[in-house]
């Protein structure tokens, strides 16, 4: 019977897992500001139509206001501040890491397979930075982490392609180990500490992007991974930007939505227990 009670709670454990992702894949797209708004702008142009019409005026007023808030005021700003500021740079004078542990992102799989070469489309320093370690720190284990974010993933990973670019940037590919099969950041946590299996006493880099990093040190601390936070692809510069406004309302947008998502992410893995804390920073607890 225990055998039998183990089994069945490991198959619960996977389909909370995998309700988790198709929820954190769907609602975490529609509940970013731009899709949200741009939805409840079309739900008041439908109503229109109905005795309901008031609201439907009023929802497209909301909807015009708060994106227009969202694209041209400083909201996008502060929110990234708030988790770039969070870690400070790494320090160097602390000697050379064991291990550096890239966190993908930076790729598009399937637009690489299309062309059949590695497309880089955003969070590029990623790569660029982990690469530069590489270089810095001959003898350090290099782990790349990233295999498809969608929600059916039948296609190419993101590892598929990244030992091209390190290699274009003159990382061997035999110190190279390439992580494929996590979709989110939960299972490049999770994935990579198996891979690694880092030793007591070992130090590994983290390397990602900025904003990425709080929720990302949460849930390899959650793995029982430590890692060194070691940010790169900052999205906002100093406290001045806190009071800069957007001249074009698309960038504005972006770096909203940005910020939103990754709080989203915060908050859905704290809830479900994924994190101990909702906004992790340089102390555990």
């Amino acid at each position: 019977m225990t055998g039998r009670a183990t089994g069945l709670a490991a198959l619960a454990s996977e389909g909370d897992c995998r309700l988790f992702f198709v929820l954190s894949k769907t609602l975490g797209t529609i509940l970013v500001p731009t899709d949200l708004l741009i939805f409840a702008g079309i739900a008041g142009a439908i109503l229109l139509g109905t005795r309901w019409a008031q609201l439907g005026r009023r929802l497209m007023v909301a909807s015009l206001l708060l994106l227009a808030i969202c694209g041209f005021s400083p909201l996008g700003n502060w929110l990234l501040y708030q988790l770039e500021s969070r870690f400070p740079a790494w320090d160097a004078a602390r000697g050379a890491p064991d291990g550096i542990v890239v966190l993908g992102g930076s790729i598009d799989a399937d637009i690489s397979a299309a062309h059949g070469v590695a497309v880089v489309r955003g969070a590029a320093d990623r790569i660029v930075a982990a690469a530069a370690l590489a270089h810095q720190y001959p003898n350090a284990r290099i782990v790349f982490t990233g295999g498809s974010s969608n929600l059916i993933a039948n296609g190419p990973r993101e590892a598929d392609y990244a030992a091209e670019i390190f290699e274009r940037l003159g990382v061997p590919r035999e110190r190279l180990t390439m992580e494929r099969r996590s979709r989110n950041t939960e299972e490049n946590a999770e994935f990579t500490k198996a891979i690694a299996a880092p030793k007591n006493g070992e130090r590994w880099l983290l390397v990602t992007s900025a904003y990425h990093m709080p929720r990302s040190v949460g849930l390899f601390r959650k793995a029982g991974f430590a890692v060194e936070p070691y940010p790169v692809d900052w999205r906002v510069g100093n406290r001045a930007d806190l009071l800069r406004f957007s001249a074009f309302a698309l960038e504005g947008l972006q770096r909203t939505d940005l910020a939103m998502h990754e709080w989203i992410g915060l908050l859905a893995y704290r809830l479900t227990g994924k994190t101990s804390q909702l906004l992790p920073g340089p102390d555990p607890e």
